[in-house]
């Protein structure tokens, strides 16, 4: 009887049993691991029932189980020789978050991988914002209004009549200014032919000179109250007071000087 006893043969660990799978279906280390994607050397110790020296027990039970399907084991059944022979080599295991098991550690993303693909996806999100801000901003595709800039030159014509004293001093030329009075004032200044000498939204108390050498220079805005206007360092009316649109406007030194003179006087001569 214990003759008979000593002669059974001891069960085979996970270990035994994926050699012995893999050396039935005539394969090497070398082909399950370009299979698997497993290193060699943890292939070999997986054989050799060596599970607590793979990297973390998450890793040999993954590894473990991606071999046994590799050579046509039972996966679960693998998994759970797996486990209770790393409980026999290592009865207190390191802490692992519970219930996550790579099935294939080479194809999870790597950590700077994931990094990289929030910053790409940042700088895309970035370029498309200052793409629709720059030339999709409600200011560059203005209408022109006539009936709007008719009522705005009307209403500054009458408000000069009304305040002489407020006029400009009498035409002397000189460079013309505009001076932005609040922030992200949409300006474009273009000469007779249409050729556009600048075109922006104006920082709060930006300057811009019109070249004096440009042609029946002129401007479109919808903001022309929000601009201060200078001839020859001296101040001139805006070119109105409240906000409206405005498009080819002269803006030269002469036409904005003669803007800026009283209507001439009316009244028929004495006999």
């Amino acid at each position: 009887m214990a003759e008979e006893f000593e002669q059974q043969p001891l069960p085979l660990g996970a270990g035994e049993k994926l050699r012995e799978a893999r050396e039935a279906r005539g394969l090497t280390l070398a082909q399950v691991a370009g299979e698997t994607r497993i290193p060699q050397r943890h292939l070999q110790t997986i054989e050799a029932g060596n599970f607590a020296a793979l990297p973390a027990r998450t890793y040999a039970i993954s590894f473990s189980k991606n071999y046994a399907r590799m050579v046509g084991l039972d996966q679960s059944e693998v998994a759970a020789m797996v486990r209770a022979e790393l409980d026999a080599q290592d009865p207190a295991p390191r802490h692992r978050p519970a219930g996550f098991e790579p099935g294939d550690p080479a194809r999870v993303p790597s950590r700077a991988l994931g990094w990289v693909s929030a910053v790409a996806v940042v700088l895309v999100l970035a370029g498309l914002f200052a793409f629709y801000q720059t030339f999709l901003s409600p200011a560059a595709e203005l209408p022109s209004l006539v009936d709007e800039q008719r009522a705005a030159q009307a209403t500054a014509t009458a408000e000069r009549a009304r305040d002489p004293a407020s006029s400009a001093p009498a035409a002397t030329g000189g460079a013309v200014v505009f001076t932005a009075l609040e922030e992200g004032i949409w300006v474009k200044f273009y000469d007779a032919a249409g050729f556009q000498l600048m075109q922006k939204q104006m920082a709060l108390g930006e300057r811009y000179a019109v070249p004096a050498d440009a042609t029946g220079p002129q401007l479109w805005t919808g903001r022309p109250d929000a601009l201060s206007i200078t001839v020859g360092g001296r101040a001139v009316p805006k070119l109105a007071e409240v906000q409206t649109i405005m498009r080819d406007v002269p803006v030269s030194a002469d036409a904005l000087l003669a803007r800026a003179q009283p209507p001439a006087s009316t009244a028929s001569p004495t006999t």
